[in-house]
C-alpha cells in the first residue's frame, strides 16, 4: 500500500493516536508505519517499531481517553516528508495541547515520526509571537527550523528528486 504524505500525517493522528479501539490503531499502525520505524518524543525518547508505537498510543490514550486531535491547517509536504500541525482537548472545549508531527516517508509508509507538543495554554500565553514564529522562522513558505530538523543526520539520495530525503540509515535518529 502507498500513502500520501498528507494521508499518513492525517491517518496517524486520527487513526493511529486518535483512536480508542487498541485492535483498529493497531491495524492502522500495521498499514502506514514501517517496520523498523522510529518515533522521537524529545520529552520522553526514541521508541522503534510498530510494536513500540503500539505502546506509547496505548498509554497516551490511557490518559486522555475523550480528547480529540484537530488539525488546524493543511498538511504540509516536501518531497518524502511532511508535517501536520494539530490542538487536541475534549469536545467542546478549549484545547489543553497544541503540537506538529513531522514524518519521513519511504515507500508509501511513516519511516520516522518527530511529535512535538505543548500545552494549548502556554504556547498561546500573552506576549508570545504568533504560531508561525513559535514553530520556527518562515522563510519562502516553509519552516526553517523543521527543515533543519528533517535534513539533520540525514542525507540527500542524488538519485532522488530534489528536497527528497534518503530512507537510508534511520538508526541515526
Amino acid at each position: 500500500m502507498s500513502n500520501s504524505i498528507s494521508t499518513l500525517l492525517t491517518r496517524n493522528l486520527h487513526d493511529v493516536f486518535g483512536e480508542n479501539d487498541p485492535a483498529r490503531w493497531r491495524a492502522a499502525i500495521d498499514e502506514v508505519f514501517t517496520e523498523d520505524c522510529v518515533f522521537c518524543d524529545p520529552s520522553k525518547g526514541v521508541y522503534r517499531a510498530r510494536d513500540e508505537i503500539d505502546r506509547v498510543a496505548g498509554a497516551l490514550r490511557a490518559t486522555h481517553p475523550d480528547f480529540r486531535y484537530q488539525p488546524i491547517a493543511e498538511p504540509e509536504e516536501l518531497g518524502n516528508a511532511g508535517r501536520i500541525q494539530w490542538v487536541s482537548g475534549r469536545p467542546g472545549e478549549a484545547p489543553a495541547y497544541a503540537g506538529t508531527d513531522f514524518i519521513i516517508a519511504c515507500e508509501g509508509r511513516i519511516a520516522a515520526l518527530i511529535f512535538f507538543s505543548t500545552s494549548y495554554a502556554e504556547r498561546h500565553r500573552p506576549g508570545l509571537l504568533h504560531d508561525s514564529s513559535v514553530m520556527g522562522e518562515i522563510r519562502g513558505g516553509r519552516d526553517a527550523s523543521a527543515d533543519a530538523l528533517l535534513l539533520r543526520g540525514r542525507r540527500r539520495d542524488d538519485q532522488s528528486p530534489a528536497g527528497t530525503l534518503s530512507c537510508a540509515d534511520r538508526s541515526e535518529l
